[in-house]
């Protein structure tokens, strides 16, 4: 069964091109024409991957990124910008967007973008048993295929990338990483001069999982180099996996 991508993009020659080249490429694809449909479509039917143009009418892209985000509906955001609109691309980012592509783009390079984040999507559901396992440290509780997180047996509602991050940290405990190498692992390739990105998202999460924000005890930083997730628990509340 091939899979499904919805394009949300108000220019209709682009979104034919589009089209045509997702299907001749084995996927099939639904195109909508301004943020309010192209938000009904994502939320009501199931998609494999979203490609949304961030200047629409009625409700822009990043208002349909975040709407998408506090459904919560995971499916991968490939964002369309134009090369003026950084600030577009930081907010898209850090409210949910999986990759960005500038316009004007090519062909070949969407279609590289889209296989990159299906595959990506793909290795996460068909990890190993090893993956899936519920991490326990502390007061925190990660579920990685419910994709939920509890602290003190309460829900912490988290964004895409903001539990993708926390995912990471807590599978590598001890284990220091640059800003750029978090790029790297959790949004993935092209993100370059973004660093500060990471920072928010880091703050969030301290925000919510955290007692006291100021004195983290599970997501670290490192003076000079970047952050880690605390490899040392209270005694009677060791880390492990079930």
């Amino acid at each position: 069964m091939p899979q499904k991508i919805l394009i949300i993009e108000d220019d209709r020659e682009i979104a034919h091109l589009v089209e045509l080249h997702l299907k001749d490429a084995g996927y099939e694809a639904v195109p909508a024409y301004d943020g309010d449909t192209g938000l009904h479509f994502a939320l009501s039917k199931s998609f494999d991957l979203i490609i949304l143009d961030l200047l629409l009418p009625g409700l822009d892209g990043l208002e349909v990124c975040r709407r998408v985000r506090a459904a919560p509906v995971y499916t991968p955001i490939l964002m369309l910008t134009s090369r003026s609109a950084e600030i577009d691309r930081v907010l898209g980012l850090e409210i949910g967007a999986d990759d960005y592509l500038t316009k004007p783009f090519s062909i070949r390079e969407l279609l590289a973008r889209v296989k990159a984040l299906l595959r990506r999507e793909h290795a996460f559901h068909e990890g190993s048993g090893e993956t899936k396992k519920v991490i326990r440290t502390g007061h925190l509780v990660i579920d990685p295929e419910k994709r939920s997180v509890a602290l003190a047996q309460k829900t912490v509602t988290l964004t895409a990338k903001e539990f993708d991050l926390l995912l990471h940290f807590a599978r590598h405990p001890g284990r220091v990483y640059t800003r750029s190498e978090l790029l790297t692992l959790v949004w993935g390739y092209g993100y370059d001069g973004y660093e500060h990105t990471v920072n928010s998202h880091i703050n969030r999460l301290r925000s919510k999982i955290e007692a006291d924000p100021a004195h983290p005890r599970y997501i670290l930083s490192v003076r000079g180099v970047g952050y880690k997730f605390s490899d040392t628990t209270d005694p009677d509340e060791g880390q492990h996996h079930v």
